[in-house]
């Protein structure tokens, strides 16, 4: 069962949170339970508080309450109503030798309450529990018919995880699937102002008095929160969308609830449609939350009445103004539009002025009427525009037929009469004048079909004047005697042309018909072309479009810096390859994008393809051009971020052996007389020390940038393993590692420097986090093709969801400023191994601890 609630919130002790409506939304499954989430604006508004206070309630309401787990934070408010509640005890889990604690499941499970309170939705569970996240212990909970009330923030939803690092500069490592969310059957958010928020941080009921300078100056800026709480309207604000969508489906309702200003415009294509999609525009500019829909209704037999470039223009235009655009069939353009209009919740129909002149209008109003009489309580606005009662514009008429088959229908126009009635005077009938009118009618239908309307006419003509003279009395004279004939013959001409339109119209469309459903394949072709993307995509185009009009060549022009350059070519033939910008047929797609068209002149219908294929193909330049800056922006992104991580390290881990190095150097300058000599020696050897650990952090940021900006060129000669390991661990203490290499290993074409660098990075690594009397082992074995050397530790170990991560510039293990480095030695590594062809990746040791894996290929010289 689905409730509908509308409730608020009210937090005494969180400065009078904003009150806003909950969110009611899925259908639960029979013996499931019910999920309520608390969706907090921000850190700090008083979710928690919130759901506590909810568990209060139904306490007092006699509703079994527990709480599976809730963070306090130390905050003091929260604390009390924790007291009153009952606690399932947490289930302690170890880590890395460290103590954690976890919502113990299965204790929640056999406790069987009807409502548990969790708190934090998208936290990440600790390494060694059953889920790896909370929500996936919560849908445990579900699955058990037990309800759930939880808590999680705006910015942990991964929709909008991007968005919330764009907007704070913080990414967010814990987030939750937003189908989680939304499958809840409440959602509720607490919402703050950024000035009330903040005020709670300076009162110490958020963070520890030592924390909030830090938090009011960084994340809890008023932008960042105002756009935080944003986010989190809009987010709920759809969520109530679907809710009441849901709702008016299942109870029926189909009267327009105006909760939000929708805008339908309907679009035809012609040269009014501009002016409307512009006053939809600035109507919808009027009010905040407003919608544009522009709709366009296709008839049912598949004849367009609108120009496709037009409707694509006009699409543009609704997009860049923020609307939407929509396409539906229908065979009644005013019951589609008002069908449409119902089924989005309408608010507004902007319609056109009729473009029929005063007459016309007399003998059919048009769509504008029956819109208006039909739209009950959606207003109807009807918008004027020059062409209004100026009539429409008659299409120019194109010949459906072949040129053979016009000249063959104009033959038997002029012959077929005369041939007929001759026909019929030698064979003497008495009463010839009816036999001659049905035959006449006869060829006037026969000569529709061969030739078309005009040739039917005269023949049509014709026919009548032959049956006056020939066969009406008195005959051979242009006069009719009886009535009833001048009437047989007024008829036989008036049916004839009647015939002859039907028919000729008939053919037509379905030749047009023949033709857009080609064009329409066509066109698909070309959209699953430009879907699949790719660097062919372009010109995969350009041959759709030259075998759809049997064209030599097709080439795409782009116009940069006041100059046409071609871009993109289809040839089949290899003479038009020498010249591509040879004088074809121009299609001028826009003012800086034409298709040369190299071969016979194209139909009105092949052009109409061709600047349909010429878009798609600005649109796919465009994509590749934003394609393009859009990597150059993350790769500047990744520069600055690299700058900023060097001046951190600059700031802390090049300064502290410098300081190192100065002391020693100023105590020795100082009073080096004074200073006993072990202890001179001491310092010595300090400085010594600081010295080579200086020089190691210098390299590794010279390598780095060899790597980031491509200057490393290995030079690769034959080199032995068992010589290379040894020397790579000089720089270790003795007895440090232990090597386990053969000196039967082939020998592999590499850079040794390149290599030795890398593998000396990789143990200082692995001797820097070695527990005492566990140190690591280097192992190197021939494995097929492949060398293959594992540096193994049994140190505390990496996650798998932090394996990745540990080779990117400037990481360390916890990113903890007590780590020796900056973060370099392994990125610096594994630049140099790929430099040398191979592979560097890290594996977990079993027992505990982490194997990097060094892959080398061998050569078939090698073995």
């Amino acid at each position: 069962m689905t409730e509908h609630t509308v409730t608020t919130t009210e937090h005494p002790k969180a400065e009078h949170a904003s009150p806003v409506p909950a969110v009611a939304a899925g259908t639960q499954p029979c013996g499931r339970g019910r999920l309520r989430v608390y969706l907090g604006a921000a850190p700090g508004v008083g979710k928690t508080y919130a759901m506590l206070d909810e568990g209060r309630r139904r306490l007092d309401r006699g509703v079994d309450v527990v709480i599976g787990l809730v963070e306090t934070h130390g905050r003091v408010h929260t604390a009390e109503l924790v007291d009153a509640l009952e606690v399932v005890p947490r289930r302690q889990v170890q880590h890395r030798g460290a103590d954690f604690t976890e919502m113990d499941i299965d204790s929640v499970l056999a406790r069987a309450p009807q409502v548990a309170l969790v708190d934090e939705l998208a936290h990440t569970n600790i390494p060694g529990s059953r889920n790896t996240k909370r929500w996936q212990d919560v849908e445990e909970l579900l699955a058990a018919g037990i309800d759930v009330v939880t808590t999680v923030n705006i910015q942990h939803l991964e929709s909008l995880n991007d968005v919330v690092q764009a907007i704070t500069g913080v990414r967010q490592q814990e987030t939750v699937p937003d189908q989680v969310v939304r499958r809840a059957e409440q959602i509720e958010l607490v919402d703050m102002s950024p000035e009330a928020l903040r005020r709670r941080l300076a009162h110490g009921n958020v963070y520890q008095a030592e924390k909030v300078d830090a938090a009011l100056s960084n994340y809890f800026r008023v932008g960042n929160l105002t756009a935080l709480r944003e986010l989190a309207l809009l987010w709920t604000a759809d969520r109530v969308e679907d809710a009441l969508e849901t709702y008016r489906h299942e109870h029926g309702i189909h009267d327009t609830w105006p909760t939000r200003e929708r805008i339908v415009v309907a679009v035809t294509g012609g040269p009014e449609s501009e002016t409307l999609i512009r006053r939809a525009a600035r109507i919808a500019q009027r009010t905040s939350g407003s919608e544009v829909l522009a709709l366009h209704v296709l008839r049912g037999d598949g004849l367009t009445g609108a120009s496709p470039q037009a409707l694509t223009g006009h699409r543009g235009l609704v997009e860049s103004l923020g609307g939407t655009w929509h396409v539906v069939l229908g065979e009644d353009v005013a019951d589609a539009v008002l069908a449409f209009a119902r089924g989005v919740n309408a608010s507004q129909i902007v319609l056109g002025a009729t473009r029929r002149t005063r007459l016309a209008a007399v003998l059919s109003p048009g769509i504008a009427p029956r819109v208006v009489n039909g739209s009950g309580d959606i207003d109807v606005l009807i918008v004027t525009h020059e062409r209004a009662g100026h009539g429409r514009r008659a299409p120019a008429r194109r010949s459906a037929l072949t040129r053979r088959r016009v000249i063959s229908g104009w033959v038997l126009a002029i012959l077929g009469p005369v041939l007929l009635a001759m026909s019929v005077l030698s064979t003497n009938a008495a009463d010839a004048l009816s036999v001659v009118l049905m035959l006449f009618l006869a060829l006037t239908v026969a000569v529709a079909l061969v030739g078309g309307l005009i040739p039917a006419l005269v023949a049509a003509v014709t026919g009548g004047l032959l049956s006056n003279y020939l066969f009406a009395p008195p005959v051979h004279t242009w006069t009719i005697a009886e009535p009833h004939n001048a009437l047989a013959i007024v008829v036989l001409v008036a049916v004839a042309v009647a015939v002859s339109a039907v028919v000729d119209l008939a053919a037509r469309r379905t030749v047009e018909a023949a033709r857009n459903r080609a064009e329409a394949g066509a066109l698909t072709t070309i959209a699953g072309t430009v879907l699949r993307g790719g660097d062919d995509a372009i010109p995969a185009m350009l041959e759709q479009l030259r075998e759809s009009l049997q064209l030599n060549a097709v080439t795409l022009l782009v116009r940069e810096n006041n100059t046409w350059l071609d871009r993109v070519h289809a040839y089949p033939i290899a003479a038009d390859e020498s010249n591509p910008t040879a004088p074809g047929h121009t299609v001028n797609v826009t003012d800086d994008v034409r298709l040369n068209l190299h071969g016979p002149a194209p139909t009105s219908q092949g052009y109409r393809l061709a600047v349909v294929v010429g878009q798609h193909a600005q649109a796919a330049l465009e994509r590749d051009r934003l394609r393009t800056e859009a990597g150059a922006a993350r790769e500047e992104r990744e520069r600055g971020a690299m700058r900023t991580a060097l001046l951190a390290a600059v700031s802390h881990d090049l300064r502290t052996p410098l300081a190192s190095i100065k002391a020693g150097v100023t105590a020795l300058q100082t009073s080096g007389e004074h200073i006993p000599v072990p202890d001179q020696r001491q310092l010595l050897a300090d400085i010594d020390h600081e010295a080579d650990r200086l020089q190691l952090l210098i390299d590794n940021l010279l390598d780095m940038s060899r790597l980031d900006i491509g200057a490393v060129t290995p030079r690769r000669e034959p080199v032995t393993m068992d010589e290379l390991i040894p020397r790579a661990v000089d720089a270790v203490p003795h007895g440090a590692v232990i090597l386990a290499v053969p000196e039967t290993l082939p020998l592999v074409h590499a850079d040794a420097g390149l290599l030795e660098r890398a593998l000396a990075n990789i143990v200082e690594n692995a001797v820097r986090y070695s527990p005492q009397g566990a140190p690591p082992t280097i192992r190197a074995e021939h494995l097929g093709s492949e060398l293959v050397i594992r540096v193994v530790d049994r140190g505390p170990g990496v996650p798998d969801d932090r394996k990745a991560q540990m080779f990117a510039a400037f990481q360390r293990l916890g990113d903890t400023p007590q780590g020796h480095g900056v973060g370099l030695g392994l990125a610096v590594a594994r630049g140099f191994v790929t430099a040398n062809g191979g592979t560097l990746e890290a594996q977990d040791t079993p027992g505990g601890g982490l194997t990097m894996v060094i892959t080398l290929p061998l050569t078939e010289a090698d073995l």
